[in-house]
């Protein structure tokens, strides 16, 4: 697929690329130099990690260590 480059650098993700790997307004993405070329990684919210321990922690609950952490510069 080709995309266009705007005059700021922005480029807009193809629609098959979007809904193949959930890309929706607001997410975040991680954009890396590699031999082949700049790659784009989706970055996962917390919220749908939640469920690799599921019944362990609630999501409100692991906000809030988060937030506590940052508030520490702990993490």
């Amino acid at each position: 697929m080709e995309v266009v480059v705007t005059r700021k650098g922005q480029v807009t993700v193809p629609i098959e690329l979007r809904r193949k790997y959930g890309i929706a307004e607001g997410m975040k993405m991680v954009v890396e130099d590699s031999p082949l070329g700049i790659v784009f990684k989706v970055v996962p919210r917390i919220e749908d990690l939640a469920g690799v321990d599921a019944g362990k922690i609630k999501v409100e609950k692991a906000l809030e260590i988060i937030d506590k952490m940052r508030s520490e510069d702990r993490y």
